[in-house]
């Protein structure tokens, strides 16, 4: 802070130069106490008023014992004139024997003006200033307004900014008062260092905190401005993060920040003292409450024996125990941790302490600050309200609630005394922020090509807590549209309700024959059953097509390969006889599966279906500590053309490693089956790829077509399965030789996985003359007699390695892949780069 003083003195005093002349020039003349002492307050003179009544002068001037002006009371009323700001100058004198109060009044502010002002509207800087059109020109508060723009140039990051006020004379004792402004550019943070860490190294420690430094794409984003604030709060996070981690002593000393000038930046240091790892010795449970068990709380609690001590699991576990205490019937029962420490043997004996507390009542709950967020929206995240027992463990959660909401700027409650000394006042100071967002994202993927999307969103739709959001994409091989919807009180429970309407089309290419077309709507609910643990039912109806290419539709595409008609045109033409029943499908340019399903017409699909996550990462965007987990089931068959039900896993656990290593390990797994004497889809079936063992194209491998012309190129489409797993080892690294702010790091893998047990059509019947004993298949000479499908579905292990380049960009999450199949089917496709990424912009 000391660093910002002395930068705003620098700048904003050089520009104030016209103040050096007095603020106020009290000059009292020869008072002779007796005479005065002799007078009343009605028989003082005013000269030189203009504007402000002589008797509203004479009032400030308060008589003394008797009625009568004292020496005393003179000097209280010249000091009171002067500090109304009202007058340049007051003078006291006698004349004639009386008291004659001489003043020049301070003029008045006809236009208020700001020039020079860019990156600041007028409205903002004229609500935070004191000087107003139709005031009086007070020179200390035009010193004080000046000072005050500057700060708040010196909040968005511009400490070079320059603030010169002008005062322009006009008739009639009138001024136009024009703050001139010099923004600067934006004084960005030029080298962040970490001074006593040991057991992390500072490039670590970079995560952990807000504050980036500056670099050559530091435009796109605020990260790298220097903010008092975020560098205080930056503390709090490195302080959170060692406690979260077993460092019991941590400190973080100090955040010093010093201006260079030379490099028009802020070099920022945290100094940090670490002190000792410690590990769980013990954990054990008091009560002070005759009727309450204190072990009866030790399945609430997230402390183990032998795990690294974490101050978060501590808090949580407070938590938790508070609330089901609160559910027993004691309200007022206060549960505090201690913490014994060992030093020698590093270790922490932990201690939850049950006690009877205060008995204390919410008298009220205040909103400041929200003015355009509704209230209801704010005190729904609360599990209290007015009249119930006062419990900090709620009031914490709440307030962590309200963070989460990403609605606001700060979010801060704390607590008044009430009524009585049983009352206390929640106050829950707010700063709203902007909510909506409008975005053009870009993208490319070596599967589905270019692809752009228009999104809008707003996730505080009408100040109701609503999230909205319309998008549209476009691209190489996929399009569509998509509305959503999410309330997330449904009928003022904790129960979230959400709407989708999409349409999508994937388009033929490399990698499929054919496009589909899906046009769906899904409402689901979704519970938070705990902060780590949520479920999500929901209805999903879509109606999907297939259609094929102009190209593999004209039934003669393969050189040498004759004519081949399709049934329709056989039917037609009554030339069963001459061409069998095969049509098209002869020609080999599509799977039999495909043909039937664009035969068939649109599908319809109504289905059921359930997910359940665990999720403890510590960061959802870049991962080193925590388990994601997530089970999805889906039953289709209420309604709809198809039954089926369909089951996938997914796991993934990531760990930190030495050396600012993360380790990740991914297990996969999907099971599909049907009922009902019900046929499968192969739309329907499990689709497989680089999503599963990388190194191969998307839907690469698994079952496949390898019918006739399949072996000649032409063809040979994936017909999915309905079993597969997969598992992956991953060490994720930095590049320590770059800056962090470039966001790159390197990734090496191994893969393994597999795809198999094709149960969609086999056969297709026109007539009923096929798949008979002895048929004979198509050649490029002659027809054949038969229409069954020749593909390869072996639950063979495909395996791969390789290695990645994961890049944080301004311009979204980049991640380039080359990996080499070890293991891998004889009808296997093989990509070995892949590129996937996009932006918002």
């Amino acid at each position: 802070m000391k660093v910002g003083m002395r930068v705003l003195r620098g700048v904003v005093g050089a520009a104030l130069v016209f103040f050096a002349v007095p603020v106020a020039t009290t000059a009292v003349g020869v008072v002779m106490a007796s005479p005065a002492a002799a007078q009343s307050a009605s028989s003082i003179a005013v000269e030189g008023n203009r504007r402000v009544e002589a008797e509203t002068i004479r009032s400030y001037f308060k008589p003394g014992p008797g009625g009568r002006l004292d020496q005393g009371s003179i000097d209280d009323g010249l000091k009171a004139l002067i500090e109304t700001g009202l007058f340049q100058d007051v003078r006291i004198n006698q004349a004639g024997g009386r008291l004659v109060v001489s003043v020049v009044e301070n003029p008045v502010i006809g236009r208020l003006a700001f020039e020079g002002n860019k990156k600041i509207k007028d409205e903002q800087l004229s609500a935070e200033i004191q000087s107003k059109p139709r005031g009086t020109l007070s020179r200390p508060m035009v010193q004080g307004d000046a000072l005050r723009i500057a700060e708040i140039y010196r909040r968005s990051g511009r400490y070079d900014v320059r603030v010169d006020p002008q005062i322009i004379e006009q008739p009639n004792n009138r001024v136009d008062l024009v703050f001139v402004i010099t923004e600067g550019p934006k004084t960005g943070v030029k080298s962040i260092e970490f001074v006593g860490n040991k057991a992390y190294s500072s490039y670590r420690l970079k995560d952990v905190i807000k504050t980036r430094e500056s670099n050559l794409l530091s435009f796109l984003g605020n990260g790298d401005v220097y903010d008092p604030d975020r560098v205080e709060a930056d503390r709090d996070l490195i302080r959170r993060f060692y406690l979260k981690h077993g460092f019991a002593d941590v400190q973080v000393v100090a955040a010093l920040t010093e201006y260079d000038p030379e490099r028009k930046g802020f070099l920022v240091t945290f100094k940090i003292e670490e002190g000792q790892q410690y590990r769980v010795g013990s954990v054990t449970f008091e009560s002070a409450i005759p009727t309450l068990d204190g072990n009866s709380m030790r399945s609430f609690s997230r402390v183990n024996v032998g795990s690294l001590y974490n101050a978060e699991a501590l808090e949580k576990s407070v938590e938790e125990m508070q609330i089901e205490l609160s559910r027993r019937g004691y309200a007022f029962a206060t549960v505090r941790p201690r913490g014994d420490r060992n030093f020698d043997e590093h270790t922490v004996s932990i201690v939850f302490s049950i006690e009877e507390g205060p008995r204390v009542y919410i008298e009220r709950i205040n909103v400041v600050g929200n003015t355009r967020t509704r209230d209801y929206v704010i005190r729904r995240e609360f599990d209290i309200s007015e009249g119930d027992a006062y419990n900090r463990a709620l009031v914490d959660r709440a307030e962590r609630r309200l963070k989460n909401l990403d609605f606001f700027k700060t979010v801060k409650i704390t607590t008044e005394p009430g009524s009585s000394s049983d009352r206390v006042i929640l106050v829950v100071n707010l700063e709203e922020k902007s909510t909506g967002d409008f975005s053009v994202s870009g993208g490319y993927s070596t599967s589905d090509g270019a692809l752009g999307e228009v999104s809008v969103s707003e996730r505080n739709f009408l100040g109701r807590g609503i999230f909205a959001k319309a998008s549209v994409q476009y691209g190489q091989y996929a399009r569509g549209y998509s509305l959503s919807f999410v309330e997330p009180y449904l009928l003022d429970y904790r129960v979230a309700l959400g709407l989708d309407l999409y349409q999508r089309e994937q388009l033929a290419n490399r990698y499929i024959s054919y496009s589909t077309k899906t046009l769906g709507f899904s409402p689901r609910l979704g519970f938070a059953l705990r902060e780590d643990l949520s479920l999500q039912v929901r209805y999903s109806l879509y109606r999907q097509e297939i259609t094929l290419p102009s190209y593999l539709n004209n039934c003669n595409n393969i050189p040498g390969a004759g004519f081949f008609p399709t049934p329709q045109y056989i039917a037609a033409n009554n030339l069963q006889a001459t061409y069998g029943v095969l049509g098209c499908y002869g020609d080999g340019e599509a799977s039999l599966p495909v043909r039937i399903g664009l035969a068939g017409g649109a599908y319809w699909t109504s289905s059921l279906g359930y997910t359940l996550t665990y999720n403890t990462l510590d960061n959802i965007k870049n991962p080193t500590d925590g388990l994601l987990v997530d089970l999805r089931q889906d039953f289709a068959g209420v309604g709809g053309d198809v039954k089926f039900i369909k089951t996938a896993f997914d796991a993934k656990y990531y760990t930190s490693l030495v050396s600012d290593l993360v380790g990740l390990v991914h297990l996969q797994a999907g099971n599909l089956s049907t009922y009902g004497g019900n046929q499968l889809r192969m739309l329907d079936h499990f689709q497989m790829g680089s999503n599963l063992v990388r190194g191969f194209a998307p839907n690469g491998i698994g079952p496949r077509d390898i019918g006739q012309y399949a072996l000649y190129g032409y063809g040979g489409d994936a017909l999915g399965g309905t079993n597969y797993w997969g598992a992956s080892v991953e060490l994720q690294m930095p590049f320590w030789f770059l800056p962090k702010e470039v966001g790159l790091k390197g990734a090496v893998y191994a893969d393994a996985g597999s795809l198999f047990d094709y149960k969609g059509p086999t056969s297709w019947s026109v007539t009923g003359e096929v798949n008979t004993p002895g048929c004979i298949p198509a050649s490029q000479t002659t027809i054949g007699t038969c229409s069954g499908l020749n593909y390869d579905d072996t639950n063979l292990v495909r395996t791969s390695v390789g290695v990645g380049l994961i890049w944080a960009s301004p311009f979204g999450p980049l991640r380039f892949d080359y990996a080499i199949p070890i293991t891998k089917g004889k009808y296997d496709r093989v990509q070995e780069f892949k590129f996937g990424g996009g932006t918002s912009f």
